[in-house]
């Protein structure tokens, strides 16, 4: 057993009604002037008027114009607006966009240079601001992740900014926050949480602790995503998906997520997908690449998730779990290939080139991809 360390928020405040807490929470933090995080179609879907019922005072800010896949130059023009008003902590309500928003504002209050220089792996060395995170869809799990995903416009790649800094102080994960999720964002939010999973647990950092997290999201997420996906008003399907996204993103941010993600920051930088729906149109494809080299995992899976008998053959068990994930894709609405989202064939050596730079990513996939390799992928996925 490899030495590991664990990372998470300093508190996690889970289960229906969960919501409630948050008024205690931010007495127990001393925050007095906070700012509110979060987005219009979370303030559309009246979560923000929820949010507000539960808050002990009124925000003395409120910064709800987060767009999806926010780009850099966005945060560094609202931790501008932040620093003009007096406030001593955060609060992010809303999907991955807003808490990694949320998370870079926090911990750049302080902070004089250029975000942009803050890409990559433990640049930011300390947070000033309290941080409290209600996630409003089931897929992300960055309430639970010290990685913030912003879109780099120059580049027009998606980039990670990487530190223990970008923790929240308390992930509060309250399913009825999510009963309004859209039927499109379930979905591709959802296959997210699946992938985080799986590429935990295929991770070449995986560890038996990662391992038994992303097993039981894996089950949860395969199970209850087709209902809620189709009942958005199921409450049981809602929770298991939370609670699914939520143990996803522990076992994910520990272990590291491999080529899924790396091959999807490229569709996000140059195409705008979202994230949940560029990991999704990837997943069978970059999985049929790494069978291969990890199929004792995948056969674990096919077990696990009760698509073949114990007895089966381990090709035979990999072929069907293979196929199963194709269908989970295409249960909930998910196009089965770049071609659908009007993505040229042309574009695609320059999505390789891209996507071959992601090596914090990379590394931990069960193969080494050349860029060759990950051109054959996008090209398979067209």
């Amino acid at each position: 057993m490899k030495i590991s360390e664990f990372k998470t928020a300093g508190k996690l405040i889970t289960g229906a009604g969960a919501i409630n807490a948050l008024a205690d929470e931010i007495n127990r933090l001393s925050i007095s002037s906070f700012a509110v995080v979060t987005d219009k179609g979370v303030s559309q879907a009246g979560l923000f008027d929820l949010l507000l019922a539960k808050l002990p005072v009124e925000p003395t800010l409120v910064i709800d114009d987060i767009p999806a896949e926010p780009e850099v130059t966005i945060i560094e023009n609202k931790v501008r607006q932040l620093r003009d008003t007096k406030i001593d902590g955060v609060i992010a309500l809303g999907g991955g966009s807003a808490i990694d928003a949320a998370k870079v504002l926090a911990a750049t209050y302080d902070y004089k240079g250029s975000i942009t220089d803050l890409f990559g792996e433990n640049l930011i060395k300390e947070r000033s601001l309290p941080l409290i995170v209600l996630p409003t869809t089931a897929g992300t799990g960055s309430e639970v992740t010290n990685i913030a995903i912003l879109a780099d416009p120059i580049e027009k790649v998606k980039k990670g900014i990487v530190s223990h800094c970008l923790l929240p102080d308390v992930a509060i994960v309250a399913p009825e926050l999510t009963l309004s999720c859209p039927k499109s964002i379930t979905a591709a939010s959802g296959v997210d949480a699946f992938v985080h999973a799986l590429e935990a647990f295929i991770s070449v950092n995986a560890s038996p602790i990662t391992d038994a997290l992303a097993e039981k999201a894996m089950t949860l997420i395969f199970h209850s995503l087709p209902h809620a996906y189709r009942n958005g008003e199921n409450l049981v399907a809602r929770e298991q998906m939370a609670t699914g996204s939520l143990m996803a993103g522990l076992a994910f941010g520990n272990a590291g997520v491999g080529a899924v993600h790396a091959l999807a920051y490229p569709l996000g930088g140059r195409f705008h997908l979202s994230h949940g729906m560029s990991n999704a149109v990837m997943l069978p494809h970059v999985l049929r690449a790494n069978a291969p080299f990890c199929a004792d995992k995948l056969f674990a899976v096919s077990l696990l998730l009760k698509l073949c008998p114990p007895d089966s053959k381990k090709d035979f068990a990999v072929t069907i779990l293979l196929n199963a994930v194709e269908k989970l894709c295409s249960d909930v609405g998910i196009p089965r290939t770049l071609r659908e989202f009007d993505i040229p064939e042309s574009v695609i050596p320059q999505l390789a080139e891209d996507a071959s730079k992601v090596t914090r990513l990379l590394r931990n996939n069960p193969k080494q991809l050349s860029v060759d390799d990950i051109e054959n992928i996008y090209r398979k996925a067209y």
